[in-house]
C-alpha cells in the first residue's frame, strides 16, 4: 500500500469509529422496566365510570391523572392525542380527575361531567383546554365563563347548571379525590401505561413506553 492509500485507510477507520461512537451516544434509550402498580391499588386506578378516550377494548391503556386547570396537562393533551392517532385502535386513555387547583378545577370537572351527560364530552374537553388561560387564570375569571366556553362546543349551558350539581357528579369528584390520595399522586399529569408508572416522566418516555406495550400486545 502506498502512502496515499495508507492515509485514506486511516481516515476511513476514523470516520467509521466516529460514526459508531455517535450512534452509541445518540441511540434511543431502552424503555425502563417499572414495577406494576400493586394489585391492591387496581380498583383505585380505573373506575367503571371513568371517562375513556378511544376504543373501550383497546389492549393498551394510558391512565392519566388529569387536572383541567393544569397547564402541563394542557401542554400534554396534543401529545396524548398524537400517540393515540399513531397507534390507531390499540390505545385508549382513561381520565382520572385530579382537582389540584381548587375551585377552578372542580368547576371544570363538573362542566366536563355535564358534557358527558349531553354526549359532547370530547369537543367540550377540547374547548376547555384551548381556552384554559382565560378561565383558569390566577386572577378572578368572569363568573360562568367556562360554561360560556363549553357552550361554544355544543354544551347546553342551562341544562348543565343543574347537571353539574347532580349527586353522581359529586360522587365522582369524591371518589377520584380519594383514589388520588390512595395511589399517591402528587402532580399532574401523571401517567400509567398498562399499570406501569411513567418514570422518568417525559414525552419521549411516554411514546416509548406506549410503543413497547403496543408491540407486546401485537406479538
Amino acid at each position: 500500500m502506498n502512502r496515499r492509500g495508507l492515509i485514506l485507510s486511516v481516515l476511513a477507520l476514523g470516520v467509521a469509529g466516529f460514526g459508531g461512537a455517535t450512534w452509541f451516544a445518540t441511540r434511543p434509550g431502552p424503555v425502563a422496566e417499572a414495577e406494576l402498580v400493586a394489585p391492591e391499588l387496581a380498583d383505585a386506578m380505573i373506575r367503571p365510570y371513568s371517562p375513556i378516550l378511544g376504543p373501550a377494548d383497546a389492549p393498551v391503556t394510558i391512565v392519566e391523572f388529569f387536572d383541567p386547570a393544569c397547564e402541563a396537562c394542557r401542554a400534554f393533551h396534543p401529545i396524548v392525542k398524537d400517540i393515540m392517532a399513531e397507534h390507531g385502535d390499540a390505545v385508549r386513555v382513561v381520565i382520572r380527575y385530579t382537582p389540584f387547583h381548587g375551585a377552578a378545577s372542580e368547576e371544570a370537572i363538573r362542566v366536563l361531567e355535564a358534557a358527558r351527560m349531553q354526549d359532547v364530552y370530547e369537543p367540550v374537553l377540547e374547548a376547555v383546554l384551548r381556552e384554559q388561560p382565560r378561565w383558569a387564570s390566577h386572577g378572578a375569571p368572569e363568573p360562568g365563563l367556562i360554561l360560556q366556553i363549553a357552550a361554544t362546543a355544543g354544551l347546553d349551558a342551562e341544562a348543565a347548571r343543574t347537571q353539574m350539581l347532580a349527586p353522581d357528579v359529586v360522587a365522582i369528584l369524591n371518589q377520584d379525590r380519594a383514589d388520588v390520595e390512595t395511589v399517591g399522586i402528587r402532580q399532574t399529569p401523571t401517567f400509567f401505561v398498562n399499570g406501569q408508572p411513567l418514570d422518568p416522566f417525559g414525552e419521549a418516555e411516554l411514546r416509548r413506553l406506549v410503543a413497547a406495550e403496543v408491540a407486546a400486545a401485537q406479538s
